[in-house]
């Protein structure tokens, strides 16, 4: 089970960002695709995988990220410039979706579904 976890994770380090886009967060940007993505990834990742939702203090906001069987799996930490203390304090899903929307959430499962499928070879 844990290589099938991994193999989806780096099939989402290598598709989310061609799915990241204004239409997933407003705060994304050409130069920083990843920016704002937390909340909204962290919610897609959970649907794909499982675990948990935590969070973690980053100045004035949360970050939201997951844990998968015990380690830490944060698709979006590319976003910051200095490296990250994880505090792994428990959320929810409920917490991830006060840093987005529920139109921002379903077009990034879609576009994820989509880029996913195209990649395993199904139309």
């Amino acid at each position: 089970m844990e290589d099938k976890q991994e193999s989806v994770i780096h099939q989402l380090q290598q598709i989310l960002p061609n799915a990241w886009s204004i239409e997933s967060s407003s705060k994304w940007s050409i130069n920083n695709p990843a920016k704002g993505q937390c909340g909204v990834t962290s919610l897609v990742v959970n649907d794909l995988l499982g675990g948990e939702v935590l969070r973690t203090r980053i100045e004035e906001s949360w970050h939201y990220y997951n844990q998968i069987d015990g380690k830490v799996c944060d698709l979006t930490a590319s976003q910051f410039s200095e490296p990250i203390t994880y505090m792994n304090i428990p959320s929810s899903r409920e917490e991830a979706f006060s840093d987005t929307n529920e139109e921002q959430y379903q077009y990034l499962k879609s576009k994820v579904d989509k880029l996913m499928n195209k990649q395993n070879g199904e139309i």
